[in-house]
């Protein structure tokens, strides 16, 4: 599966916030957007310039596919879909990106960064209703019941995990059981519930020209 494979403080650093690419070095004072939030190259310090309505749209698109892990051609899918659903373009794009089962780890706090989540179930980690999913863009839905597998490392290493994370808190649509490493899906996430920088109007103009 094709990912992107850059260096991944320059990210944050370029979209201007932090969005946890880097696993546990982003909770610690080592964090290269807590040292240098400027924009990342040679002159990003002293760089001012007024962005076209072009540009901004295409930073926006360009932050939410980093945020999520995603490239160009599964990102205009789920615009596609997004675009044919009933509701607001926009938020159903959220929707649809917060549904994806390694976002869902990742928001459970079971993983330090969505990157993480994906290797965790890559390697068949996760279960889905008692049963293992092994695919990061499964699409959880109302009702959902995902846990990691029982062994002992695991529990172990996920409860450390846990532990390091857990001030980033859990979302109101899911409902987490930390000590048995279980979380609920009970409800569809809401746009004021993702809790993410976002613009998302904006992504919907780009794509409506």
């Amino acid at each position: 599966m094709a990912r992107y494979t850059g260096a991944s403080c320059r990210v944050c650093r370029r979209e201007g916030q932090k969005i946890f690419l880097k696993g546990t070095r982003c909770y610690t004072d080592k964090c290269a957007f807590d040292r240098r939030s400027y924009s990342p190259g040679q002159h990003g310090k002293g760089r001012r310039f007024k962005m076209s309505n072009y540009g901004l749209q295409l930073r926006q698109k360009q932050k939410v596919k980093k945020i999520y892990g995603i490239l160009e051609k599964q990102f205009r899918r789920y615009f596609e879909i997004a675009n044919r659903s009933k509701g607001i373009t926009g938020e159903k794009l959220l929707e649809l990106l917060e549904r994806r089962l390694d976002n869902v780890i990742f928001r459970a706090c079971f993983a330090y960064s969505r990157t993480h989540a994906r290797q965790m179930v890559r390697h068949g980690l996760v279960l889905v209703n008692n049963r293992k999913v092994d695919i990061p863009s499964y699409s959880v839905k109302p009702g959902d019941i995902v846990q990691l597998k029982q062994g002992e490392k695991l529990i172990k290493n996920a409860k450390e995990t846990i532990e390091k994370v857990k001030d980033r808190g859990v979302p109101d649509w899911l409902k987490g059981d930390l000590d048995n490493l279980r979380v609920d899906v009970t409800s569809l996430p809401k746009r004021s519930g993702i809790g993410i920088d976002i613009q998302e109007q904006l992504i919907v103009e780009l794509y409506s020209k």
